[in-house]
């Protein structure tokens, strides 16, 4: 049997080429880099995965895929599920999933094997996509179905020579450009937080640095005033920058597309700088309206992402909307990165709202007169002050 494994190099995906090799199935193992996977990296996963005796190994950059995709629009709406997780995972691994179908589909195979387990989200995103874009390919989740532990892959893999870092298999790694995230046994429980070795970055710089991020229409284009005409580039680049802080570590805790409950921790220092910086160039170019009706659509949006509906086509109506709204975010904002933690010190632009030819909050206005104000504030209050004198009804 003609065998694709989606495969990340970790260590289900490397149980599951091996298991399914040794029973005599051609297998290619199939690595797709969303962008954070470095050359060693990836010739370390091809390494193991002949280990492991598959017959074929390809690795396929979907980058820029990736970014033009999720990554934009996620930053467009300063998506963050559950005010908190930037959806490391959860947004690449709709893309991923396209790939190897479009793959398994382009090349006749006769299977395809992925290594979710039966208690996450990651089985429904991956197989949701397998039906409706090749769903002639028999799908196999060899985790699931055999339901093995951990320590039992590790049993076998050592029994048949694979040779990986057995100890930090201990924790479920996965990493992205928009982050990544980190699952062992202290995420199985409500209450204990992941050791400081369970974190890939660790941090190196003690001293507050200062960082100017700007944004052109939405979009990161310069850093410290190198221009990136590749966006993924210029997100490595704060990467570098914020993690040597070890910035954007967190515990999410969210509703599973299944309807547990999950835990799980992440590190996502640039995916965290970017948005928050984002967020903060919008409050000022934006109009209240055009914000309150970008958060709904923003947390509309990034709901539907997480559950792995990105081919729903009222997707892209969203995404048109989350543009349009991105014509005036251009400008520069200033970041603080500190020892596990920034802070936004402030914005520049041309489209600046905050202008003073219209007044300074709290101490100058130059839009209306006193007479003005008074006349507003007597007519805004109109409605209420029927309500209540109609109603003879006391609030308080």
């Amino acid at each position: 049997m003609k065998t694709l494994v989606a495969y990340s190099g970790g260590l289900d995906t490397t149980w599951v080429t091996t298991l399914l090799s040794s029973q005599g199935e051609e297998v290619t193992a199939l690595m797709i880099n969303s962008g954070a996977f470095s050359d060693e990296e990836i010739a370390s996963a091809k390494d193991r995965a002949f280990q492991g005796d598959a017959k074929h190994f390809d690795c396929i950059d979907v980058s820029k895929e990736y970014y033009d995709k999720t990554v934009k629009y996620m930053i467009f709406g300063n998506m963050l599920k559950n005010n908190t997780y930037p959806m490391s995972v959860s947004s690449e691994r709709i893309i991923q999933a396209i790939t190897v179908a479009n793959y398994a589909k382009a090349n006749k195979f006769d299977k395809i094997a992925h290594g979710c387990t039966g208690a996450g989200n990651d089985q429904v995103r991956f197989e949701m996509v397998f039906d409706i874009l090749c769903p002639e390919i028999k799908v196999q989740a060899l985790v699931r179905e055999t339901n093995i532990q951990r320590a039992d892959e590790i049993a076998f893999l050592k029994e048949k020579g694979i040779k990986m870092n057995f100890d930090k298999a201990k924790y479920s790694i996965n990493k992205g450009l928009w982050g990544t995230s980190i699952g062992g046994r202290e995420t199985l429980n409500s209450a204990q937080p992941l050791p400081e070795e369970a974190y890939p970055t660790h941090c190196t710089k003690s001293e507050e640095s200062v960082i100017t991020l700007e944004f052109c229409k939405g979009e990161l284009c310069c850093v410290n005033g190198k221009k990136f005409d590749n966006k993924v580039d210029a997100i490595r680049e704060v990467e570098k920058l914020a993690g040597a802080y070890a910035i954007g570590r967190d515990m999410h805790i969210g509703d599973t597309i299944i309807g547990i409950k999950g835990r799980v921790g992440f590190e996502a220092a640039a995916p965290m700088v970017i948005i928050k910086a984002h967020h903060a160039l919008e409050k000022h170019v934006l109009t209240k309206w055009q914000i309150y009706w970008k958060d709904n659509i923003s947390q509309w949006y990034g709901n539907r992402l997480h559950e792995g509906m990105l081919l729903e086509p009222e997707m892209r109506d969203m995404e048109k909307f989350l543009e349009s709204t991105q014509q005036k975010v251009s400008g520069k904002v200033f970041v603080a990165l500190r020892p596990y933690t920034f802070f936004i010190n402030g914005i520049e632009s041309e489209h600046d709202l905050m202008t003073s030819k219209f007044g300074v909050y709290g101490e100058d206005n130059k839009a209306f007169t006193a007479d003005d104000i008074a006349g507003f504030t007597k007519v805004v209050g109109v409605q209420s002050k029927i309500w209540y004198a109609v109603n003879n009804e006391k609030y308080l």
